[in-house]
C-alpha cells in the first residue's frame, strides 16, 4: 500500500518515522503538561484533608461529599462539552477551560468557609471538564492511528504523575506555608498554563508551521486512517444514537469502573495511609508518591509504547488494546489485597499493582474514541465515557467517606471498587468487540 501520488511511501515504520519532522509531539507534550497542571490542583485537596479538619472542623462524610465536588459539575458538563467541543473545536474551549480552573485554585485559597470551598471546587470542575475529551479530539487530529496509544499515554500518565510528585511536593508546601497558600500556588500555575496554551495549541490545518511530508503522514499511514479522514466529513451522530451502540456502552462501564478506583485513590489515599495504617502526616505525603509513580510508568511503557510498538510491528491493532484494556482493568482487582494488609509495604505492593494495571489500560482507552467514532462525533464520545467517569468520580469518595466513619476500616471501600471492576472487565469482553469504527458506512 502506498500514499497519495507524490507522498511517502509506507515501508516501515521505521523508515517512515525517520524522515518526518515531529512537531506533532510538541502537541503531545502540552496537553501532558496540561493534565499535570489541572492534577495538581484536583489533588491539593487530598492532601489539605488534615489542614481542613483543623480548620472547619468538617467530618470524614463532609470530606467526601466536598471531594466529589468538583466531579458533580465536571459530570453535568461532560455530555454538552462534546457537542460544544466539535462545534467550536479544541482551541477555543481549551483557553477558556484553562483560564477558569486558574480562577478556581484561586477561589479556594480565599474561601471563608466550607461554602466557599463548594464553589471553589464546583467551577473547577467546570473549568477542567473539557480536558479529556478534548485532548481525545486533538490526539485524533494530530496522530495517525499507530501513534495515538503512546501520545495519549504521555497526557494520561501526566494524571498519575501529578499525584506521585504533586501530593509530596504540595504536602511539603502545606506543612511550611499553609493549606491556603498551596492553593494559590497550584492557581498561578494554572495561569501560567492558560497562558502558554492560548500561545501554542493550533488544530493542524491552521499550524502554518506543520510540513507538508507530517501532515500527509498524519493522513495517511494506513488504511484505517484513511477511512478515518474519508469519515470526518458530514454532520455529528447524536448523543442517543451513540449512546446506543455496544462499543460506547463497554466504555462507559469499562472506564467507569477504572475511574471509580482512580478517584478513590486519588481522594483517600492519604487518608488509608494515616487511617488503616496509622502513619503521620509527612510519611503518608511521602508514601503516596510511590504507586502513582509505578502507575505513570506502566501508562506510558504498556499502554503507551509497548501496545504502538505491537501494532507497528504487525500485531492485530484491536486485538492488543483489548488485550491492554482487559487485562489491566483486571489487575485494578488488587485493591482487595490492601482491605486488611499486614503491612505497609504490602498494602503499597497490592496498591500499586492495582492502579498500574488500570493505568496501563487507561490511554487505550482514551484512544478508543477517535478510532470508533466519526471524527465529527469524537468529542461527544468522549464525552460521554467522560459523564461516566465522572459519575464514578462522584460516589467514589462520598461512598468511602460514609464507610470509613461507619466502620472505620477500608475493608469494604475496597470491596465495592472490586465489585465494579468485574462488571467493567466483563463489559469489554462482551460487549466492546473489534475496536473499529461503529458507522463504516459512513466511510
Amino acid at each position: 500500500m502506498v500514499a497519495r501520488s507524490g507522498d511517502h511511501p509506507l515501508l516501515s515504520p521505521s523508515i517512515q518515522t525517520r524522515s518526518i519532522p515531529r512537531r506533532r509531539w510538541r502537541i503531545a507534550f502540552l496537553l501532558g503538561l496540561g493534565v499535570l497542571v489541572n492534577y495538581f490542583d484536583r489533588v491539593n485537596l487530598s492532601v489539605s484533608q488534615t489542614a481542613l479538619f483543623a480548620t472547619f472542623g468538617i467530618s470524614s462524610v463532609t470530606f467526601g461529599y466536598l471531594s466529589s465536588a468538583y466531579n458533580l459539575t465536571y459530570a453535568a458538563c461532560q455530555l454538552p462539552i462534546g457537542v460544544i467541543l466539535d462545534k467550536f473545536g479544541v482551541r477555543l474551549v481549551g483557553r477558556i477551560s484553562t483560564f477558569l480552573w486558574s480562577i478556581a485554585s484561586f477561589g479556594a485559597a480565599i474561601s471563608p468557609s466550607v461554602g466557599g470551598l463548594f464553589a471553589a471546587r464546583f467551577l473547577l470542575g467546570v473549568g477542567e471538564a473539557p480536558t479529556f475529551p478534548a485532548n481525545a479530539k486533538a490526539i485524533g487530529r494530530w496522530f495517525p492511528s499507530r501513534e495515538r496509544s503512546f501520545s495519549t499515554a504521555i497526557f494520561d500518565a501526566a494524571a498519575k504523575f501529578a499525584s506521585a510528585v504533586g501530593v509530596p511536593l504540595i504536602g511539603l508546601l502545606l506543612l511550611r506555608i499553609g493549606w491556603r497558600w498551596s492553593f494559590a500556588a497550584t492557581g498561578l500555575v494554572s495561569f501560567l498554563y492558560f497562558v502558554l496554551f492560548s500561545r501554542v495549541y493550533r488544530d493542524p490545518q491552521d499550524d502554518t508551521k506543520l510540513t507538508d511530508a507530517e501532515r500527509d503522514y498524519i493522513e495517511q499511514t494506513d488504511t484505517s486512517v484513511a477511512a478515518e479522514v474519508t469519515r470526518a466529513d458530514g454532520p455529528p451522530v447524536s448523543l442517543w444514537a451513540l449512546l446506543k451502540q455496544r462499543k460506547v456502552i463497554a466504555m462507559v462501564l469499562g472506564f467507569g469502573s477504572y475511574n471509580y478506583v482512580f478517584y478513590l485513590l486519588l481522594t483517600w489515599l492519604p487518608g488509608y495511609l494515616a487511617i488503616q495504617l496509622h502513619m503521620d502526616l509527612m510519611h503518608s505525603f511521602l508514601y503516596t508518591g510511590f504507586p502513582w509513580l509505578v502507575a505513570t510508568i506502566a501508562d506510558l511503557v504498556i499502554g503507551g509504547w509497548l501496545a504502538d510498538f505491537l501494532i507497528q510491528h504487525g500485531w492485530n491493532a484491536s486485538r492488543v488494546r483489548r488485550t491492554i484494556l482487559i487485562v489491566g482493568t483486571a489487575c485494578g482487582l488488587g485493591i482487595l489485597g490492601a482491605a486488611n494488609p499486614h503491612n505497609s509495604l504490602s498494602a503499597l505492593l497490592w496498591i500499586s499493582l492495582s492502579i498500574g494495571g488500570l493505568s496501563a489500560a487507561s490511554p487505550v482507552g482514551w484512544s478508543v474514541p477517535s478510532l470508533i467514532a466519526p471524527r465529527s462525533s469524537v468529542g461527544s464520545v468522549g464525552g460521554i465515557m467522560n459523564f461516566s467517569n465522572q459519575l464514578s468520580g462522584i460516589a467514589a469518595p462520598i461512598l468511602t467517606g460514609y464507610i470509613v466513619q461507619s466502620l472505620h476500616s477500608f475493608a469494604w471501600a475496597f470491596g465495592v471498587s472490586a465489585i465494579y471492576l468485574v462488571i467493567g472487565v466483563s463489559a469489554y469482553i462482551f460487549l466492546l468487540g473489534r475496536i473499529e469504527p461503529m458507522f463504516p458506512e459512513r466511510a
